[in-house]
Parts: C-alpha cells; structure tokens; sequence
C-alpha cells in the first residue's frame, strides 16, 4: 500500500508528460513555430507547461487521499503545499518538453540538410546535362552545314566527312554520357573534329594541331569541354586572300595537370572582341568548368586586332575504372 501514492505520481509524471510533449512537437510546432509564429507559440508552450504540472500536482493529492494517508507519512518529515510540489513538478515537465522539442528541431535541421544536399545535386545534375544538351544541337547544327557545303563543292570531301560525322554522333550517343569519360577517348574525338572541320576549309588556312603527350590512359576529363573551344577557332578564322590564315591546337599534358591552347588568326573588319561570346559556346564551356572543376582551372581569353587565343589549365582526376571500353587506334597528331 505504501508504494500506491508512488505509482499514482509517477504515472501521473509520465502520462501528462507524454501529452505535452506530442501536443507541442505535433500541433504547436507545426502551427506555430514553423510558422514564425513566435510569440503565440511561447505564449501556448507555458500555458501547456503550466497546465501538465498542475496536472502533475493533483498526482500527490490523488495519491496521498486513496492510500489514506498523509504527506509526511509517504514521503517524511517536511513542509508539503503547492508550492513544493510544483517545485518539482514545473521544472521536470519543462526539462521534458525542452529535450523533446532540441529532438524534433535537430531531426528536422539533419532532415533538411539531407533534403538541401539532394536537391543541389538534383539541380547540379539538371544543369550539367542541360549544358551538354546544349552543346550537341550546336555542334551537330555547324556540323551539317559544313557537310551541306562540302555536297556541293567536293562530294569526295562530303563522303568523307559524313563517314567521321558518324563516327562523332557514336561517340557522342554511346560513349561520353558519364560526367566523366577517359582522356584518350576525348583525344580521339578532338582528332576526328579537327580532321572534319579542316575538310571544309580552303587550302590557303593553315591548320596546326599537336599533341605533346598520348599516354593518359588514366586519367578522365568531362566531355565536350576542349571540342567548344576548338570549335570556335574554326568559327571565327580569317579568311585573307593575300596574309596568311591560321589555327593551331596545341595540348600539353604532365602528370595530372592539362594545358590546351587554342589560337586562331582573325579579320579586324568582321570580327570584334564580342564576337565569341555572341553564342553559347564558351559561355557554356565556363559554366560547366565552374560546376565540374571549381578552384581547379584557370582560363584565359585574348583577343588582339589579328588573333584571337584561348588558354585553359586543368586539373584533372584519375578514373576509378580506367578501362577503356573499346579498343582504340593509335592516334597520329599532325
């Protein structure tokens, strides 16, 4: 019988404590808090506070009036009046409420930064493929009009453009879909684009490309990053009857680190510094280095009254798995 009143306050204790705690993380919080409704929602918390201790209280009344006996007999020798038992009541219940609340709001903030973190990977990821979408349209869209060209000019010339065409539409459908693709298979493109676009230039533009280093094997790049800047070179080439019209390519790799420089002449009547960033191509090329290589590149426009030059620095990564998917033949730079 002397462990009745026990019971009945501790029951009392962990009953309306539990109430408390669920009406404030699940109709307080929500309605108010969340809602940066600050001062109804203190003001709605001490009342519930306030409310569960005096409920709290009547537990040692309860608890004293069926066993039949008195306070000091349950609990010793002591002062017993309200004041003592909200003493004990009020800050246990505050303390509950309080760590519960510290529960919810920590799981919330972990939640939320879990769901903050995805959605930025979400986005990033819309970015990166809505760039590269861009990319193709514009590329194959040159592309064909070079191959329009050639039809009429030099059908031998157009069968043979349309034959590395294929070869670039393969590429780009099977095999640099990964945010990621080995270095020798980029390589490889840049050879094939070069080679396409030189066949519908006349034979007065002096085209140089050069490779310094093929043994990269190991290491990867993100696609289409060096084909824009490339491309652009023989977009905007002069076209002199009687000075000389020139491209060179050139790409230095040692160790981890890439140089590519990209130069082209220019006509001082048609072209103005504006002129590159007119479309999406180098616009495009800077974006997606800011997205995949940030703090690991460095790019360098110059445009001068008969050239115009591209330098780009990379730092690159080595792939997880280097393996080549097909085999590939051995490259020949010119």
């Amino acid at each position: 019988m002397l462990l009745l009143p026990y019971a009945i306050k501790f029951s009392f204790y962990v009953c309306f404590q539990a109430i408390a705690v669920y009406f404030n993380l699940y109709y307080l919080i929500p309605r108010f808090l969340e809602k940066s409704r600050f001062t109804l929602y203190i003001t709605y918390l001490l009342i519930t506070v306030l409310c569960t201790a005096s409920l709290i209280v009547t537990g040692y009344y309860l608890g004293a009036f069926i066993s039949g006996k008195s306070f000091e007999a349950i609990y010793g020798p002591g002062t017993y009046c309200l004041y003592y038992f909200y003493s004990n009541a009020l800050p246990s219940t505050l303390a509950s409420t309080t760590l519960a609340m510290s529960i919810k709001l920590t799981k919330n903030w972990i939640q939320t930064k879990r769901r903050q973190q995805l959605l930025e990977k979400e986005k990033l990821e819309t970015e990166l493929n809505f760039l590269k979408d861009q990319f193709n349209p514009h590329f194959l869209f040159n592309t064909i009009n070079s191959i329009f060209f050639l039809i009429h000019k030099n059908p031998d010339k157009a069968s043979v453009s349309l034959a590395k065409f294929s070869e670039l539409l393969r590429y780009q459908l099977y095999e640099c879909n990964d945010r990621q693709i080995p270095l020798i298979n980029e390589l490889l493109y840049l050879e094939n684009a070069v080679e396409l676009q030189k066949l519908r230039l006349d034979n007065h533009i002096k085209v140089n490309f050069q490779v310094s280093q093929a043994h990269t094997a190991q290491l990867g790049i993100a696609p289409f990053i060096l084909m824009t800047l490339m491309e652009n070179a023989f977009k905007h080439v002069s076209k002199h009857p009687d000075q000389p019209n020139w491209i060179t390519i050139t790409l230095h790799i040692h160790q981890d680190q890439l140089d590519f420089y990209v130069g082209n002449s220019t006509s001082y009547d048609t072209f103005t510094p504006m002129t590159p960033y007119k479309g999406i191509g180098l616009k495009n090329v800077q974006r997606r280095l800011d997205l995949l290589y940030p703090e690991k590149y460095e790019l360098e426009v110059e445009c001068q009254q008969n050239s115009y030059e591209v330098k780009l620095r990379l730092q690159l990564s080595e792939l997880v798995d280097t393996q080549i998917k097909q085999p590939q033949p051995e490259i020949i730079y010119k």
